[in-house]
């Protein structure tokens, strides 16, 4: 299994711990500490011995940050982690304060005072994270106090090594385009900018732009690097030397200069001697570069990472790959669906043995090589927990009269997917089916939308929120963000929610999921992955426009959904959407599956 279910953390060792922070704070002479969930590469996913937030506060969810004062502490988290949060942190010592309604700017102006120091480990922040602290901080009459220890390191007793998973190369075939090309091209855009070099601290990149992928953290096929990238001349690769082989080493050579990750000091140093203009992204550099830099003379030319842009918008050879990826994994998925309807009733199956058995039916393909993140198995009200992850403490059964909510997804060499559908356990109830067809509208008017050069995904955001709008409901989620081609589930800049001010541009890949939760009785989500299509032209229009091709091929659960609710163009689009899947799919199974796949794709007529 790629996943595992045992209680990786919890509310028992709150107390103990905090005691020990707060030791810490009164041996350095600090009033609070910064404890936030990220590595020093501002991952997503981070290796077991960045889980530092999880290890002091018991929170497993993928964003947050904790600030520990001598009295106080609070733990800030998005709305998908509203109710997993308290399940998993001691209420009593921690503050569970959820953002944007609460800023940890203003905890700051109210917890410190003047001549306070806020400690940071500058390595773990981002360059615009800590400007935006500095505010709070001088209004508070404090100061922000960087450390070149992490306190919680230097009190986890039994914190785990670094990572040293091997490299392994990308193959063209899949890449669609060689190192040495995509160097030369991102290196245009440093002298663009008016720079002499770049740093690139996302592996994500590093991976796309060199065409390796690793093991270092979970899910995601990344290795943790670091690079420097020249506007002219060759990159310079700081990577622990175990993780590569000769062969990957002597591929790697060609293109880029390979050093140790001891030797980065001194090579920010040669930036600072040679007076360079430094190219910095300040959302996904640490502050510990900008210190670095500016110590030793060089110029910080603020920009976003010069591979991101060009990563998001994949090629044609990706592309081809995303599409295959897809029906491959919706082929599993159909599998899975089949077996689920077929074993429910039975009331036997919990939510492990479910996403257990659906990693199955992936590893079954042949061509699975992880999982992209783990797997949301959630039965009854476990489903309303937004980025529910089962344990064995919390297995549920999945029982007659429930919904049942499964987001799951794949990795493969061609592709990543990730995919959510909401299976109605025996007889929905009205409002479960009125609740998921207002979810498939949204859905629904977010797959079909056409919208000109220049869109931004907050402009999109609006039409899969508009039939829960007129309901008086609502999700506090985005809409969709970024996929990458055998890389990360979640990739920058693209996303559709109301922050997404990235432009979006053919080639580019989203998610498309819109969902509703009900606290206490059932979480309602209908996720697809969509291509960004090239701009053609409207019959009668004036302008060419773009749209979305959705990639996704697994029925929408029909029991679910009340036609009546449903327009003439939405449940058009709705029995064109399976007649498609039934036609890429249905040819790959046989037997009950075949036969399960007609019936779920079955048209559904207007009533």
């Amino acid at each position: 299994m790629f996943q595992t279910f045992e209680d990786a953390s919890g509310p028992s060792k709150g107390k103990t711990r905090i005691a020990l922070m707060r030791r810490a704070l009164r041996a350095r002479g600090l009033a609070a500490f910064l404890v936030p969930r990220a590595d020093e590469h501002q991952n997503e996913y981070v290796p077991p011995n960045a889980e530092r937030l999880s290890w002091l506060t018991g929170f497993t969810g993928s964003a947050g940050m904790a600030i520990v004062g001598g009295k106080s502490a609070a733990l800030f988290v998005d709305g998908r982690y509203t109710l997993q949060a308290p399940a998993q942190v001691d209420t009593g010592v921690f503050e569970i304060l959820q953002v944007p309604q609460n800023k940890s700017s203003d905890w700051i102006k109210a917890h410190l005072k003047k001549g306070d120091a806020l400690g940071y480990d500058p390595r773990l922040h981002s360059i615009k994270s800590i400007q935006k602290m500095e505010q709070a901080v001088y209004e508070a009459g404090a100061v922000l106090a960087p450390q070149d220890e992490n306190l919680i390191d230097a009190i986890w007793k039994d914190r785990p090594a670094p990572p040293r998973a091997p490299v392994v190369l990308h193959p063209l075939d899949y890449a669609g385009e060689a190192a040495s090309r995509k160097i030369t091209r991102i290196q245009k855009g440093i002298r663009r900018a008016k720079a002499n070099a770049a740093i690139l601290a996302m592996p994500e990149s590093i991976a796309w732009l060199l065409n390796i992928r690793g093991k270092d953290v979970p899910h995601t096929p990344l290795a943790l690097c670091f690079a420097i990238l020249p506007a002219k001349g060759r990159p310079e690769l700081f990577i622990a030397p175990k993780k590569l082989a000769p062969n990957v080493r002597k591929v790697l050579a060609k293109d880029v200069t390979i050093r140790k990750p001891e030797a980065l000091p001194s090579a920010l140093a040669a930036l600072g001697k040679a007076k360079a203009r430094v190219l910095l992204d300040p959302d996904t550099v640490s502050r510990w570069f900008a210190d670095q830099l500016t110590e030793v003379g060089a110029e910080i030319v603020h920009g976003a990472d010069p591979c991101l842009a060009h990563k998001a918008k994949k090629n044609s050879v990706e592309i081809s790959g995303a599409r295959a990826a897809h029906k491959r994994d919706g082929v599993a998925m159909c599998r899975f669906l089949a077996w689920l309807d077929a074993k429910a009733p039975s009331g036997t199956l919990d939510e492990i043995g479910v996403a257990k058995k659906l990693e199955g039916f992936r590893r079954q393909t042949g061509a699975l090589k992880e999982i992209s993140f783990d797997t949301i198995s959630g039965a009854g009200a476990n489903g309303a927990i937004v980025h529910y992850r089962v344990s064995e403490a919390t297995n549920a059964a999945l029982q007659a009269g429930t919904l049942f909510l499964v987001d799951s997804g794949g990795q493969y060499l061609d592709g990543t997917t990730d995919i959510t559908r909401t299976i109605a356990i025996g007889e929905p109830t009205r409002d479960m089916r009125r609740h998921f067809t207002l979810v498939l509208k949204g859905h629904i008017a977010l797959a079909a939308a056409r919208f000109p050069r220049g869109t931004r995904g907050a402009d999109l955001d609006p039409l899969a929120r508009a039939a829960l709008w007129d309901a008086g409901l609502d999700f506090d989620h985005g809409t969709g963000h970024g996929v990458g081609s055998y890389l990360s589930v979640h990739e920058g800049p693209q996303r559709i929610s109301k922050q997404g001010m990235a432009v979006l541009e053919p080639g580019m890949i989203c998610s498309n999921e819109p969902g509703y939760y009900r606290a206490g009785e059932y979480g309602i989500r209908i996720e697809n992955l969509v291509l960004i299509a090239p701009l053609r032209k409207v019959k009668g229009g004036e302008r060419p426009m773009m749209s979305f091709e959705t990639l996704t091929l697994a029925p929408i659960d029909r029991r679910l959904i009340d036609a009546s609710l449903l327009t003439a163009r939405e449940l058009k689009w709705l029995n064109a959407y399976h007649a498609r899947v039934l036609k890429k799919i249905g040819p790959e199974l046989k037997g009950k599956d075949k036969a399960w796949l007609e019936t779920a794709t079955a048209p559904i007529k207007q009533k």
